[in-house]
């Protein structure tokens, strides 16, 4: 008997491979896979603005790549002693303005910089929903728990969307003409939204991506929110909150993007990688057994000849891992 409703995920024309420069930017589902493709040591930049969940936040941050945007203490603002950027998330934040600034400029000249290279342009939108502040209808990424009172929240229209990222996407390709974007819906459940919000917010976003990638070459969609919500479709496969994908899922959503997402020719290396990853992660019962010394050694020297064989990889961290057990 079948159980759940798998379907075919297509691969990408030009998949991802270990030579590729990655950008990843969008809600925190983004921030999941891109740690496993860090953890696969791929070269992958994430959130330089932080998490952001609404495709306007998102567009507005790369538009400041684009223009080689500075911050100054005139883009921050006060609250409960701490200094925010209404268009940062909040972990750029700080009880010193010199400071956040600093770590928000730097943030975005290595954004800036990547994106004029990137191979891929990986973009994960969580909701529609964006909120705006009442007093001039500014744009907010992250309301910072500055009082409600202080923003109103609409649904934003698939025509503002789909014209914002258009004027983004003819500014992007003539930057930088190879990339490579790769678009996905986050399957995290907003439903502080509502459940019919949340729906017709999903909705709407992926009426937007779709519309883009039949419109432009070099677009592509990748189903993580389909994967989550039409084949797992279970709430075992969520956290206690009910909201959030539990590890299962996303390790189940990364084994679909290893399969349709990274380049044959890239896989071997990846699992070597998974299988070296484990292997640091290991706690064994005797620490000072022969066993275990005997099993660092090899795993040490699958690191050091891995290191010899691709130099271009950050294996530092992992061969000082296993010298420390």
């Amino acid at each position: 008997m079948q159980f759940h409703l798998g379907f075919p995920v297509e691969p990408l024309e030009n998949a991802i491979q270990y030579s590729d420069k990655l950008l990843l930017m969008g809600s925190c589902f983004a921030e999941e896979i891109g740690e496993k493709l860090q953890e696969h040591r791929f070269n992958t930049l994430i959130n330089p603005h932080g998490i952001l969940f609404n495709p306007l936040s998102i567009t507005h941050a790369l538009t400041t790549y684009l223009d080689g945007k500075v911050y100054t203490e005139k883009d921050l603002f006060l609250h409960n002693d701490i200094w925010h950027s209404w268009d940062h998330h909040s972990r750029f934040s700080d009880v010193s303005p010199e400071k956040a600034l600093q770590q928000m400029n730097t943030a975005a000249a290595t954004a800036a910089n990547t994106l004029e290279q990137a191979d891929w342009l990986i973009l994960t939108f969580g909701s529609a929903h964006a909120h705006f502040l009442k007093e001039n209808n500014r744009l907010v990424a992250n309301n910072h728990k500055v009082p409600a009172a202080n923003f109103y929240k609409r649904m934003l229209t698939p025509e503002e969307i789909i014209t914002s990222l258009d004027n983004l996407m003819h500014r992007l390709f003539f930057r930088n003409r190879k990339v490579n974007i790769l678009f996905t819906v986050s399957p995290v459940r907003y439903i502080r939204d509502g459940v019919v919000e949340n729906n017709l917010s999903k909705a709407i976003l992926l009426q937007c991506v779709h519309h883009l990638v039949n419109k432009f070459d070099r677009l592509f969609y990748f189903p993580a929110y389909e994967l989550v919500i039409d084949d797992l479709r279970d709430y075992r496969f969520y956290k206690e909150d009910m909201v959030h994908p539990n590890e299962q899922a996303v390790n189940y959503v990364w084994d679909k993007v290893i399969q349709s997402c990274i380049h044959p020719g890239s896989q071997p290396l990846l699992h070597q990688i998974a299988e070296l990853n484990r292997a640091a992660a290991h706690r064994p019962m005797n620490p000072e057994s022969i066993q275990h010394q005997q099993f660092l050694k090899t795993y040490t020297d699958k690191v050091k000849k891995l290191m010899l064989d691709h130099p271009e990889l950050q294996l530092a961290d992992l061969l000082e891992r296993l010298s420390s057990h």
